[in-house]
């Protein structure tokens, strides 16, 4: 099992990254929370990491911070809850006002994010509750800013924002709906995607 991997990242398209580790090249996916964190900074970076075993693939997941992990661990535990669809959550959301949004009962909240419809949302709710007094999360804390390497991607960033928003799982007329009117000359996709994923949880 990889725990941790520290080094510096060589590719950024969320939610997609590789880090070179050593001279070996990991490839990782994250939620948009852990690109926030890293940011556009040089440097080390050290990503917390899960590996899930699929029958067809092993793939790794990285995270900023150990509340980060522990709920993506809780979130795949839950029946219909695969991987793709616990990135998209602690993508929508952070750690604290996902705590929030179970503790709150908040059906709406959850099936504004993509994959999350109402059946979903209340096994959420339902199962969540039970697991997160156990998991010794802290909501008030945020992520513990690391390192990060730059990254650069081809494409403008507007173009980067939409593929990561449809990566997450929205379909691609919802996604040109999120970016409509953001400011298409600027060139921090992260900041796209953020303000992007604002909109998905207001609506």
């Amino acid at each position: 099992m990889i725990g941790r991997l520290r080094g510096h990242i060589v590719e950024k398209q969320p939610p997609r990254l590789v880090l070179d580790v050593g001279g070996v090249g990991y490839e990782l996916e994250a939620p948009m929370s852990t690109f926030f964190t890293l940011g556009q900074s040089s440097g080390e970076v050290t990503l917390l990491t899960q590996m899930v075993v699929r029958e067809d693939a092993l793939l790794l997941y990285g995270f900023a911070s150990a509340d980060e992990r522990s709920l993506f661990r809780e979130l795949i535990k839950v029946s219909g809850v695969g991987a793709k669809l616990a990135l998209t959550v602690l993508s929508g959301m952070s750690v604290a006002d996902f705590v929030a949004t179970i503790e709150a009962d908040d059906t709406a909240r959850l099936t504004g994010l993509p994959g999350v419809g109402k059946k979903t949302a209340a096994r959420l709710l339902v199962e969540m509750r039970d697991k997160l007094s156990g998991t010794g999360l802290a909501p008030a804390l945020s992520p513990t800013p690391v390192a990060a390497a730059d990254g650069t991607a081809a494409g403008t960033a507007i173009d980067d924002a939409r593929h990561a928003l449809m990566a997450l799982g929205y379909k691609p007329a919802e996604a040109d709906r999120l970016m409509r009117g953001l400011d298409d000359e600027a060139n921090d996709s992260e900041a796209l995607i953020r303000e992007a994923l604002r909109r998905a949880v207001r609506s």
